[in-house]
């Protein structure tokens, strides 16, 4: 049996876009259904930031979950060209050279596992010194240390650096850089320094 009158067609791209249009109509009525489902609370990200120098730093918490986290610390030269030394290097630099580039949690928060750097250390001479010195790639480098919290209460996080340049020399050290924190029933938060 035919019909008297065909159904009538819409051209490929109506009908495609109607595909779309209804996918998205799709997608808005499943979000809608959990607006009233209770969720896990959720804590903004602690971060915070200074610059001394010559060095921005920018200290972040990820993954924070009931008292342990990832700190992780970002630190960026000024200028191009410049390269801060490994977390390896001696407080005391080598031949006096140099301070290790540093994240170091005291107070209510301690390490909870092995300091990662996302960059490979690279050993070079400078004039005057008769040991390599290790240092990352110019430009930024990224530490990232896992940490607990011990008690609620203050702590913080020391920072230490030097950043040099080959053709540029070098700026003064930062050493034991105190950055404030506070653990609490509702996680963990930068304070002033």
């Amino acid at each position: 049996m035919t019909s008297p009158h065909p159904a009538p067609r819409f051209p490929r791209a109506a009908r495609t876009s109607l595909a779309w249009a209804a996918a998205a109509l799709l997608l808005a009525a499943a979000s809608l259904t959990g607006c009233g489902q209770e969720s896990a609370p959720s804590h903004a990200a602690a971060v915070t930031e200074f610059n001394e120098n010559g060095v921005t730093v920018r200290l972040s918490v990820a993954d924070w979950t009931s008292d342990a986290g990832t700190l992780v610390a970002t630190f960026t030269p000024d200028e191009a060209g410049f390269h801060l030394y490994s977390t390896a290097l001696p407080a005391e630099g080598v031949e006096g050279v140099g301070r290790p580039t540093e994240v170091r949690p005291v107070g209510s928060v301690a390490t909870a596992g092995e300091m990662t750097v996302d960059k490979p250390v690279k050993s070079i001479t400078v004039p005057g010194v008769r040991a390599a010195l290790p240092v990352y790639p110019d430009g930024p480098v990224t530490v990232t240390l896992p940490i607990r919290a011990t008690a609620p209460g203050e702590a913080k996080v020391l920072i230490g650096y030097a950043s040099c340049s080959s053709t540029e020399g070098c700026t003064i050290p930062v050493a034991d850089r105190a950055v404030s924190l506070r653990t609490g029933e509702h996680g963990l938060a930068f304070g002033t320094s």
